[in-house]
């Protein structure tokens, strides 16, 4: 029953802004909560991650120009992206690791198309 649904992709110019937000339902407790993005023939990579103390990390690539947050008790995270580049062009992807027992199971949504054009 966990599901997570990814919203706010879309076409927007290079130096332009989105926002992408993420929605976990059936999820009880997670440790962190992060955005990976994906391009055709490449691995998926981290872009930033937070933890349910609200500690940040982030690609160097993104630095001071994401912020990633988070609504802990809605299972929510969500990605402000300013600046942006066509080198941010990629699908985006929520992430929750989820601890059932002495098992993590890695939930990720469907994910949204991010285009950015030059």
């Amino acid at each position: 029953q966990v599901q997570l649904v990814e919203s706010g992709g879309g076409l927007v110019r290079a130096g332009g802004s989105l926002r992408l937000s993420c929605a976990a339902s059936g999820i009880v407790n997670v440790n962190d909560m992060g955005w990976y993005r994906q391009v055709p023939g490449s691995q998926r990579e981290l872009v930033a991650i937070i933890t349910r103390s609200g500690e940040t990390n982030y690609a160097d690539s993104v630095k001071r120009r994401f912020t990633i947050s988070r609504e802990h008790f809605k299972n929510k995270v969500e990605l402000q992206m300013n600046s942006l580049k066509p080198e941010d062009t990629a699908v985006y992807y929520c992430n929750a690791p989820v601890p059932t027992g002495l098992i993590i199971t890695d939930y990720w949504g469907q994910g949204t198309q991010v285009t950015v054009s030059s």
